[in-house]
């Protein structure tokens, strides 16, 4: 499974990542609680599959005993937003996402449909199944600050890393060299159930099925490559690290074309719109 340890709470699988870092597996994705030294302070990163918000509260409450500053989105594809609602208007908090993802998250427009003819496994041929639909935050939803700071992480700069969504952002702490990949890259084959049923721990490309632009994600691959990170988080998977993880980035920077894209697929050869 992984090095570090997975612990059973309630609904959620969890994963202490960092001292001030944990992770809550909502059946196939992840979202991040992210504590700030010294205040008590924290921020949810993504809120995952919906119905979970009694399981995130009851961790938030253990671990923090208070609401978030806020809640940062990395993107908003149905598995990352299942609880945002329903958690902002709870806590009475803001939501931060990137300016060109906010049209998803204030019901202007859809997102591209899952693409089955990827292949890979069961999770995409069922890809067509999965929502697509733009949510509604109304007055919650607000955009990142252009300066590429993140409210509420002070040690935290967030970076565009566009292909598998058009807004999507990763966020990296330079002290101990921490990223938050969102579905940039992933440390599961997310197109396999098996994989993960089994979290079987290997670094792939965005999640095949709902990718619609290789090119920018074969450069947000290798922006987030040359940071040279020491600890990855994913959306999907079980965090990486140490020489693993630098080996498994620079190849797939490397190879991206041959290890990330499908072979066929919808967005493989059109242009995106």
């Amino acid at each position: 499974m992984n090095d570090h340890s997975m612990l059973k709470t309630g609904a959620v699988e969890t994963e202490e990542i960092t001292p001030d870092i944990l992770s809550l597996r909502t059946v196939m994705v992840n979202v991040q609680m992210i504590g700030t030294r010294g205040t008590g302070d924290w921020v949810l990163i993504d809120t995952g599959l919906g119905n979970f918000e009694g399981s995130i509260v009851e961790e938030a409450e253990k671990r923090f005993g208070k609401p978030p500053v806020c809640i940062v989105l990395t993107h908003g594809h149905f598995d990352h937003v299942g609880n945002v609602k329903v958690l902002a208007d709870r806590w009475s908090v803001p939501v931060y996402a990137h300016r060109d993802e906010l049209p998803f998250l204030t019901g202007k427009e859809d997102y591209p449909p899952g693409d089955p003819s990827v292949g890979g496994g069961l999770m995409a041929r069922v890809a067509p199944m999965y929502p697509s639909k733009a949510i509604d935050l109304g007055s919650r939803i607000q955009p990142l600050p252009e300066n590429g700071s993140v409210p509420g992480l002070s040690e935290f700069k967030w970076l565009p890393t566009p292909g598998h969504s058009p807004g999507h952002i990763s966020l990296f702490r330079e002290r101990d060299r921490v990223l938050v990949a969102g579905d940039a890259v992933i440390t599961v084959k997310q197109e396999s159930a098996l994989a993960v049923i089994g979290q079987e721990k290997e670094l792939h490309g965005p999640p095949m099925y709902f990718t619609p632009d290789w090119d920018l994600a074969r450069e947000s691959v290798r922006r987030l490559s040359s940071l040279n990170p020491g600890v990855l988080i994913t959306g999907h998977g079980v965090s990486m690290r140490g020489e693993e993880l630098t080996a498994s980035l620079e190849r797939l920077a490397r190879d991206f074309d041959r290890l990330a894209v499908p072979e066929q697929g919808r967005y493989v050869d059109e242009e995106p719109n």
